[in-house]
């Protein structure tokens, strides 16, 4: 029997899209560590399609040491060649240098007692922003508070983080609920949302 859910069209019918848009997208997400690995992946994903990292995501665990802060921020030379030689990553020197640079950010700030999850979850108030787009509705690539956390991380020294990544970013991890209202997963998503 053919699954009859209505989803985002954006999802199309890959497998592993379906899976990240049912599962995944739009659910919020309050884990510091989680929340950077997801920043960092939308990084990776500039001037690609986000299925592309989908595709390439298990590897770049793996590859980056479960996207762990501490281990990335003492990667040296050596480990930029071994992830440069890698072909089941995205093999950008720019990009496994912006990771490196935000695990030693994110480091600072959790050592100087600040927590990334409330730090970002401030830009919308701590609870997601509640769309209401139809399905074929256009979505905005970027909203005052995206430009406003692309400025506050970039200040801080982030890269790969322009208010498009970020907006794209904040969908992702729930921090704005863009599922279509007629969408199954836009009542689901909305009633995860911490009061």
């Amino acid at each position: 029997m053919a699954d009859s859910l209505h989803r985002c069209a954006w999802c199309g019918t890959d497998p592993l899209y379906v899976a990240y848009h049912d599962e995944e997208w739009g659910v919020p997400e309050y884990d510091a560590r989680a929340l950077w690995e997801k920043l960092l992946l939308d990084g990776f994903q500039a001037g690609l399609a986000w299925i592309t990292i989908l595709r390439k995501r298990e590897g770049m665990r793996d590859a980056f040491d479960g996207f762990d802060p501490e281990i990335i921020a003492r990667y040296g030379e050596a480990d930029i060649e071994r992830l440069l030689a890698d072909a089941r990553i995205i093999r950008s020197r720019a990009k496994i240098n912006s990771a490196i640079k935000g695990a030693k950010i994110w480091l600072e700030m959790r050592e100087g007692g600040e927590d990334f999850s409330e730090w970002l979850w401030s830009f919308v108030g701590g609870t997601p922003i509640q769309n209401a787009w139809t399905d074929g509705g256009a979505r905005p690539v970027a909203t005052p508070e995206s430009e406003a956390m692309s400025k506050a991380l970039k200040k801080r020294g982030f890269t790969f983080v322009g208010p498009v990544i970020v907006y794209a970013f904040m969908q992702a991890v729930g921090m704005v609920n863009d599922h279509g209202v007629e969408c199954f997963r836009h009542r689901q998503v909305r009633a995860m949302a911490r009061a």
